[in-house]
């Protein structure tokens, strides 16, 4: 494994054949952006920082992919500067987020400050505190971004998913299902490269169901992929 460091946001990591073996990883799987794939990048980026002094862009990169004939693959990083309109999908989503970590919090410290009533020494039963959000929705403006969404997914990701379709636009609408929280978390920031998010809440999901058309009722990422 080959690092150059071409300037401060710029690395290229060429990886040999024999590497590309020794890993059991090829061309596609950097395309599909596979587990396998990740996990080399990881490794390259650990490299990077050791070698060459290189700081790994703190939420994206640019990834190009170029072959060598009888060689092996070429990758370059760089730093993904995110235009306005990334940048403001992105500020409202954690602004969202937010709201509904602030709730679950009141909610709690309600139901923990809650005093037993009065004559009856038993305490009011209690709501077992919120965790992190386990839901989102997300709107595409075609039926193409959900598709390369859904190809860009890893395939053991294990999140339940429905498809909804409402005024020309579609909606998936993720949940964490069995996958670990910070698997479903990526998955969602990923979707904000095809997406913006709609909802996080249970009212405009409800409001959703009722108006919108469902057209793929479950594990809607797996058979957009398929």
């Amino acid at each position: 494994m080959k690092i150059e460091r071409v300037d401060e946001k710029t690395v290229k990591c060429f990886l040999t054949n024999e590497e590309l073996e020794e890993y059991e990883i090829d061309y596609r799987d950097f395309v599909m952006r596979s587990d396998k794939a990740r996990e080399v990048v990881q490794e390259i980026m650990e490299q990077a920082s050791e070698e060459v002094g290189y700081k790994p862009p703190r939420f994206a990169f640019d990834l190009q992919i170029m072959m060598v004939p009888d060689q092996g693959l070429l990758l370059t990083f760089s730093e993904k500067d995110p235009d306005v309109k990334d940048s403001e999908q992105l500020i409202e989503c954690l602004k969202e987020l937010k709201r509904i970590f602030q709730k679950t919090k009141e909610a709690s410290e309600q139901a923990m400050s809650a005093k037993p009533a009065e004559g009856t020494g038993k305490e009011p039963a209690r709501e077992q505190p919120a965790g992190k959000p386990e839901f989102a929705v997300f709107v595409f403006s075609n039926l193409r971004n959900v598709m390369n969404y859904a190809a860009a997914l890893p395939s053991n990701l294990r999140i339940d998913s429905e498809l909804y379709e409402m005024d020309g636009y579609y909606f998936l609408y993720l949940r964490r299902g069995h996958a670990a929280y910070e698997r479903y978390s990526r998955a969602c920031i990923q979707a904000m490269e095809f997406a913006e998010l709609y909802a996080a809440d249970v009212s405009r999901v409800i409001q959703l169901k009722e108006h919108g058309t469902c057209l793929i009722a479950e594990k809607a990422v797996r058979k957009l992929r398929a």
